[in-house]
């Protein structure tokens, strides 16, 4: 399996509804591509303080490295995430992907 994490850091204009609006795109993608097992988003609800200024991300599960590389292939995905792209603080620095094996 795969985990899949990005942790977005939103411009401060982000309003609530359009990062909720976000993560139920983000859900969507689950109805749509092969492979997913699950998807958690939310806030950061960390005490330490050291999220490096990433307050939102999300995790998707994959059954596989494969089912994963498909995720990043999808037409709905790549849709999606353009969204959260124009959505981050300075656009592609405002993201942090990280994948690992579970």
């Amino acid at each position: 399996m795969i985990l899949h994490c990005v942790f977005v850091r939103f411009k401060a204009a982000t309003q609530p509804a359009d990062k909720q609006a976000i993560y139920e795109a983000v859900g969507a993608l689950k109805n749509v591509t092969p492979g997913i097992l699950d998807i958690k988003y939310g806030p950061n609800i960390s005490p330490e303080g050291l999220n490096g200024g990433f307050l939102d991300g999300f995790a998707v599960t994959f059954e596989s490295p494969e089912a994963r590389d498909a995720y990043l292939a999808h037409p709905e995905h790549i849709a999606v995430g353009e969204r959260i792209v124009a959505a981050s603080d300075g656009g592609l620095s405002g993201l942090l992907v990280f994948d690992m094996a579970v």
